[in-house]
């Protein structure tokens, strides 16, 4: 029973986007690993820039420096 977590910091996807994603990675573990889809469980969390830090800073500020 795979649980596959995905987050992703700030410019939210489409619910669009989200349904494709989920899809694909299930089909990747069906496909590769032999899983069945009705017990693989796919989570997209959608987390603020400013409460994900990379380097000692929060994504917020270092894509204020790289515009």
């Amino acid at each position: 029973m795979p649980f596959v977590n995905i987050k992703i910091a700030g410019n939210s996807p489409t619910k669009e986007q989200k349904e494709r994603v989920i899809k694909g990675v299930t089909d990747v573990l069906v496909t590769e690993l032999g899983k069945n889809p009705a017990t693989t469980f796919v989570v997209i969390e959608e987390v603020p820039t400013d409460n994900w830090g990379i380097g000692g800073e929060s994504v917020t500020e270092r894509r204020k420096k790289t515009g």
